[in-house]
């Protein structure tokens, strides 16, 4: 590709980054360049988000009627499933399953709170008094 004619069409990320290009320039060279992005990415993208938000959605909805846990949210917030969490927590995945639902999460230990809440990179408060909208 040519340039002057690498996609400039901004997305979702609405200017906050670029990524980079390589294309041919005037001597036939490739050569470093950046885009905005482009609409089949940028259409890519969005329907990948709508996907994450229908995930965060479902665990609201599960915590709302005393199903799950706070942890859920975070954890569909941050693209997670049961066994990333497990190793980020370093706790096995039957126990990161255990405090997902609400029994479990009010047996948590202040450390294990603790660690929870660096993982998702929030307070302890945010995390044990999560409500959802």
């Amino acid at each position: 590709m040519e340039k002057d004619k690498v996609p400039q069409d901004e997305g979702i990320t609405g200017g906050i980054t670029r990524e980079v290009q390589y294309a041919v320039d005037k001597d036939g060279k490739y050569v470093k360049t950046f885009s905005k992005g482009w609409e089949a990415k940028n259409i890519v993208n969005e329907l990948a988000w709508e996907d994450i938000q229908e995930l965060v959605d479902e665990a609201d909805e599960k915590i709302k009627v005393g199903k799950a846990s706070p942890i859920m949210h975070f954890m569909a917030k941050n693209q997670m499933n049961a066994t990333l969490l497990a190793d980020y927590v370093e706790l096995s995945k039957w126990k990161v399953k255990k405090h997902l639902k609400p029994r479990g999460f009010k047996k948590l230990k202040p450390e294990q709170l603790e660690n929870y809440a660096k993982v998702f990179n929030i307070s302890v408060d945010e995390l044990v008094n999560f409500k959802p909208e």
